[in-house]
């Protein structure tokens, strides 16, 4: 990554940033929307990339759906901080805050699958998570004519240092 970005865990004064920067994207139809009430309810899922100035320029959720499955979800990079490597960086992020979790299989619907693709994710059918199809697809506007695939990868278990 270039430039001084950090990634933390979301705090509450991050919500405006994240409402705006994942809304930015479902204005254009790139992403589903979300409202403030529903960011803070899942604050302790988002991890956010900083920059030098406190700016929120990306974010990204773990969505639990069972203890073993989650999915990463509200991804979204700053279009003047694209290219630098962040998305990648949250990802593998959520990836490290569902395995502390113990979630050992993450999917993600999404328009760009050769992002997760490169990230280690596989293509697959969406009918594999009835729990997401149930609990978001059904009530999506965009149900019946969606253009997003479906990418999955299982965690490997962290290994742990045997000289520590």
């Amino acid at each position: 990554m270039t430039g001084a970005v950090t990634l933390r865990a979301a705090q509450p004064r991050d919500v405006p940033a994240i409402v705006a920067l994942v809304n930015g994207y479902a204005a254009e139809q790139v992403m589903l929307p979300r409202s403030a009430e529903s960011v803070e309810l899942a604050l302790d899922d988002f991890v956010v990339a900083v920059d030098a100035r406190g700016t929120v320029v990306g974010c990204g959720a773990l969505k639990t759906y069972s203890p073993s499955l989650g999915e990463v979800a509200s991804l979204a990079v700053a279009r003047e901080a694209h290219g630098r490597g962040l998305g990648r960086a949250i990802v593998d992020a959520v990836e490290a805050l569902a395995r502390s979790r113990g979630v050992r299989e993450l999917f993600a619907l999404t328009l760009t699958p050769r992002f997760f693709e490169a990230a280690g994710y596989a293509v697959t059918d969406r009918v594999r998570y009835p729990e997401k199809v149930r609990r978001d697809c059904l009530a999506c506007a965009r149900r019946f004519g969606c253009a997003e695939v479906c990418v999955r990868r299982v965690l490997e278990a962290e290994v742990l240092d045997a000289a520590a």
